[in-house]
């Protein structure tokens, strides 16, 4: 199959990630487009438009395009969007006759319903990438609505085939959603390793003007879910012997509980006596992350949940050993004691705990460094976007699934 249609409805690949909504999804639908544009897939990015200053078609690369939808008002929140899920499933129905794809893949919930629709509608197949799912994230006590659940046991129902990042989401949606194993397709994304390779840390500190001393780095929206009170917890908990120690938050607000946050994490570091140890460092460009992975001695992932964590994945590319939450696609990217800790639990003492076998050893630093690098080269998007075309190919010889027979 030579052309995909890529539903993204509530984020765009155009946008920086760490800005809003904008995160590793999408870096991983700009990543994937890229490289299947460059494998020979035409692939075209359906939108909502965000901005009223945003051209109709943006034409990225050859084979490549990104198209907005006008749907609602332009500032409206994501929390807001099922409202104006059927506005643009309308529109890309009707572009998408004028233009036909021989697939869909549709990204996050909100596009795996207009997806869904779209399939009946056109009688097309329908790939489907949830990225984070509704029951998941309630366990570690991010409720979704109802609706949201609801819908992604729909869409799980009648996807042709749903794409898992690891072998754990892939657990995840047998387990919590009943989806049938022979339809899931582990596709792990990728990681470019022309920006993230490692390098030499005393360089990268010298480019962001940064002293010598222990240095521990989040990356990541500032939202509940990523747990950026566990990474000042954690610098807080290293002790008075480590009080050269400094943490570099990189990222911004994200979502309605976003401001609060940063008002709260903003509070947290001044309550623990940390102002001067700590930095909040604005959303950096994607590929200037890199310099920040390699500058800092340990990358912290406390997560609550995720699905991949491409932030550990490019941390490791870049050879900085990873302290992450022992959840979802964290537990296939980081192989404890070899490339890095997994931490069971949100207890900061045990994030210092491991943080601090790294910072007293350097030799089992540099051994961890050596083996995450090694690791993460067998991650790439180029190897992610051929199996996705595997994928696309198959299909043509399935029997398509018809939830409404």
């Amino acid at each position: 199959m030579s052309r995909v249609a890529v539903l993204s409805l509530h984020t765009s690949p155009l946008v920086q990630p760490g800005l809003g909504d904008a995160g590793g999804m999408n870096v991983y639908i700009r990543e994937l487009v890229s490289s299947l544009a460059q494998a020979g897939t035409d692939a075209t990015v359906y939108v909502r438009r965000w901005t009223h200053d945003l051209p109709d078609v943006v034409e990225v690369e050859p084979g490549l395009r990104v198209v907005h939808i006008d749907a609602g008002p332009i500032g409206l929140a994501k929390e807001d969007l099922p409202a104006v899920v059927d506005e643009f499933t309308e529109s890309v129905g009707r572009d998408l006759a004028e233009r036909p794809v021989d697939v869909i893949h549709a990204n996050y919930w909100l596009s795996g319903v207009a997806g869904h629709r779209l399939k009946h509608q056109l009688d097309l197949p329908l790939v489907t990438t949830f990225h984070t799912l509704a029951r998941v994230k309630a366990e570690t006590g991010d409720a979704e609505p109802q609706m949201r659940i609801d819908a992604e046991s729909e869409v799980i129902r009648c996807a042709d085939v749903i794409t898992a990042n690891s072998v754990t989401e892939l657990h995840e949606l047998v387990t919590h959603y009943g989806a049938d194993p022979d339809r899931v397709e582990v596709v792990p994304p990728g990681v470019d390793h022309a920006f993230f390779s490692p390098g030499a840390r005393d360089g990268a500190r010298d480019a962001l003007g940064l002293s010598a001393g222990p240095l521990l780095l989040f990356v990541g929206r500032i939202q509940p879910l990523k747990g950026v009170d566990v990474a000042v917890e954690t610098l807080a908990e290293l002790g008075a012997d480590m009080s050269d120690a400094r943490l570099l938050i990189v990222g911004g607000s994200s979502g309605m509980e976003g401001d609060d946050e940063v008002r709260k994490i903003e509070k947290l570091i001044a309550d623990r006596g940390l102002t001067d140890r700590v930095t909040m460092v604005p959303p950096q460009p994607h590929h200037v992350l890199s310099t920040y992975y390699r500058a800092a001695d340990v990358c912290l992932v406390p997560s609550r949940s995720e699905s991949f964590g491409l932030v550990a994945l490019e941390a490791a590319a870049c050879g900085t050993p990873v302290v992450a939450s022992d959840v979802g696609g964290l537990r296939t990217l980081i192989e404890e004691g070899r490339t890095g800790f997994r931490i069971s639990g949100r207890d900061p003492r045990d994030f210092a705990a491991a943080t601090r076998r790294i910072l007293d050893s350097p030799l089992l630093a540099d051994e961890l460094s050596r083996q995450a690098a090694e690791a993460a080269g067998s991650y790439t998007w180029t190897t992610m976007a051929a199996r996705l075309r595997r994928v696309y190919d198959d299909l043509s010889l399935r029997e398509p699934v018809d939830c409404l027979a």
